[in-house]
């Protein structure tokens, strides 16, 4: 048995990773891998955090493409003579999915597709990352089953029916992954709204409106503060424009604010 109050203490995420340490207890009675379902990001990071110490097993995650943000995490037993990076990892039980609509006067967010999907039978955690295709509709990663489930299959978003199928992931128009950039900018402040205006390239009022809009989060997490005070290793997530990592606070002698930044 694992041991599960020390590694579950504090925990953020408790009810998720006691659901991931039954599956590691399998592995370990079975000797079979297991995938775990779609996962959030904070999830993901907590899960490789806390379960790091458990020498026997391994933990790898796959989202589909490079970049993903929901990915399902493979559990499987450690070989002891094996270098860790060499291990191989099974094909990810991960397929393509369409959701066409004609939306040109309804414009729609990836939310509004998983909420579609939901009547339909795709379980929040059977489904991988969303992303819109202007006004057509939307393609996303799923899990096999609820694939086998959605195919073929007709529902509504609002007033607009959708028509889901299947696709290889290579058939699929995946994302841009961002090439990484670091810079440095000088700020009056360390607010959020000061900072994300810079990381992203956008006014203050445009920050502002994603702001009250939901679409920029802190750590994986809504935010609606503007002036939130933000500290080395926060990051930002922005809907369609990738994450910024504050890497250092400097105070200049102007008493202002040197912030270096990753953009991803």
């Amino acid at each position: 048995m694992l041991p599960r109050t020390e590694l579950l203490q504090g925990a953020r995420h408790r009810e998720d990773l006691e659901r991931l340490l039954d599956q590691a207890e399998a592995v370990l009675r079975t000797w079979q891998p297991q995938w775990s379902p779609f996962l959030e990001a904070p999830l993901q990071e907590e899960a490789f955090d806390r379960f790091s110490s458990l020498t026997e097993l391994s933990w790898q995650r796959e989202g589909g493409y490079p970049g993903a943000e929901r990915c399902r995490l493979l559990c499987q037993r450690r070989d002891p003579d094996l270098d860790p990076s060499s291990e191989t990892q099974e094909p990810a039980p991960i397929v393509g999915l369409t959701v066409e609509g004609n939306f040109l006067f309804d414009p729609i967010v990836p939310a509004d597709i998983r909420r579609a999907l939901a009547p339909l039978g795709a379980a929040p955690e059977q489904l991988g990352d969303v992303w819109i295709r202007g006004d057509r509709g939307a393609q996303l990663l799923c899990t096999p089953e609820a694939a086998d489930r959605l195919n073929g299959r007709k529902g509504r978003l609002r007033d607009v029916e959708i028509h889901c199928e299947t696709v290889p992931i290579d058939g699929l128009q995946l994302p841009v992954r961002r090439a990484i950039k670091r810079f440095s900018s000088v700020e009056a402040s360390c607010r959020l709204d000061a900072i994300a205006s810079a990381g992203f390239g956008l006014s203050r009022s445009k920050v502002s409106q994603e702001i009250r809009s939901g679409q920029l989060r802190l750590n994986w997490e809504p935010i609606r503060q503007a002036s939130r005070e933000l500290k080395v290793g926060d990051r930002l997530q922005l809907q369609n424009r990738g994450s910024v990592e504050v890497l250092s606070l400097t105070l200049t002698k102007r008493e202002r604010w040197r912030v270096a930044m990753e953009r991803r």
